[in-house]
């Protein structure tokens, strides 16, 4: 926390020295307060199949349906320097029901719906150069997750065709130790009878646990990221980008079960930390007026064991002036953990296990196509600057598909 602390404040005095070197002498500019610019409404409907739930070590239901809302205002506002400010404020909500989650409970008993909150706060500063600065801080709760972070960004203009970005980010979560109902430990103020909802609760014939009284377990992550723009011409543009994430703490979750060899049952067992390091890189190309090219590549690696590609490639064709379709498609695969092993192969000598598929070497491809529409003199009346739909198909070498569908509107 104070490395953290310390980091940002000296990118805070660097960043303010650079604003105040700058020469400008604009004493008669009249500033402009805050004022509201714009509004973004997105709206998703998500919905997966599949038969390799972690809740039940492996095998099991993973429907899931998630219903997601996202609303942002963004004021902007001028100083007497001409520095641009920007404050967004942001507000998610997320609803989802699981199969798995039922069968936290050995009954199938639990409830299976959750709900999300998101919040987030983003405050920017840029100059007439083109150099920014900003902070943000975000907040996350669902049944049994909490997440609070904060955030430092800086762009620095190095020409007019090149700049680079940095941000440095620290989230710091609990987790609440939600156990299977055969599994809960002696520690854990339950009576034998109980067993966990997916809501948090503990439930017994003898009445109600609150959720407070289950223990939680924290999960830091520091993710330090910088990345390079360029434009090349007229036609090209490309981007590097580069991120070194640092985790620690609770891992993996309490309610994955784990079956052994010898058929005994255990909960997931991770390693207290965990260093990834992504590598990407974008180039868009303008295929004259109407066709745009838009690429990208990751390289990922981890101390877990993963390596992992990702490809994906989007042409939006303009149709008219205000009018383009995009149709879209990826690629991506990994190599599974060290520490994964499906239903029935993890051994007692094994010191880490887990047998959520999300850890096993796969294949997954998303395609879909989009649309967006942004008519000069705008849509419904002229209070809709721009709409986009989206949908996509996901499919998994794991046996999981899955379908979503967006909508987003710009207010302005």
């Amino acid at each position: 926390m104070r490395k953290l602390s310390l980091a940002v404040i000296g990118l805070y005095i660097n960043l303010v020295s650079a604003f105040g070197q700058s020469n400008r002498a604009d004493t008669l500019y009249d500033p402009k307060p805050l004022r509201l610019d714009e509004i973004n409404l997105v709206s998703s409907y998500y919905t997966q199949e599949g038969n390799h739930s972690a809740v039940m070590g492996g095998l099991g239901n993973e429907h899931v349906v998630d219903f997601a809302n996202g609303l942002e205002l963004k004021f902007v506002g001028w100083d007497m320097a001409h520095n641009k400010h920007t404050l967004s404020g942001e507000i998610g909500f997320d609803h989802h029901t699981a199969a798995s989650a039922a069968y936290v409970s050995k009954t199938g008993a639990s409830n299976t719906n959750g709900t999300r909150f998101y919040p987030s706060l983003n405050y920017t500063v840029e100059n007439i150069k083109g150099n920014s600065f900003g902070f943000g801080t975000y907040f996350s709760t669902e049944y049994n997750y909490k997440s609070f972070g904060l955030e430092a960004h800086a762009t620095r203009k190095i020409s007019s065709n090149t700049e680079i970005n940095g941000k440095i980010s620290n989230f710091f979560d609990k987790v609440t130790l939600i156990y299977p109902s055969e599994l809960i430990p002696a520690s854990v103020p339950t009576q034998p009878s109980t067993y966990t909802t997916a809501s948090g609760r503990v439930v017994s014939g003898d009445g109600e646990s609150e959720k407070e009284n289950i223990p939680t377990s924290p999960r830091n992550t520091f993710t330090l990221s910088t990345s390079v723009d360029q434009i090349v011409n007229t036609r090209m543009q490309f981007s590097v980008m580069l991120d070194l994430v640092a985790q620690s703490g609770y891992l993996g979750l309490p309610f994955h079960r784990v079956y052994f060899n010898d058929g005994t049952v255990h909960v997931e067992n991770l390693p207290s930390s965990r260093v990834k390091i992504p590598l990407g890189f974008r180039l868009n190309y303008f295929l004259g007026d109407k066709v745009v090219l838009r690429s990208y590549y990751r390289y990922y690696k981890d101390d877990w064991g993963i390596t992992s590609h990702t490809a994906e490639l989007e042409v939006p064709v303009k149709i008219t002036s205000f009018f383009s379709v995009s149709p879209f498609y990826r690629y991506y695969t990994q190599t599974g953990s060290k520490y994964f092993g499906a239903i029935g192969t993890h051994t007692a000598a094994d010191q880490y296990y887990t047998s959520n598929y999300s850890l096993s070497a796969l294949n997954s491809q998303f395609m879909g196509v989009g649309i967006h529409l942004a008519p000069p003199g705008g849509i419904f009346n002229q209070h809709v600057s721009a709409m986009e739909a989206r949908y996509g198909h996901y499919t998994q070498t794991t046996d999981l598909y899955a379908h979503v569908i967006t909508f987003a509107f710009t207010f302005k």
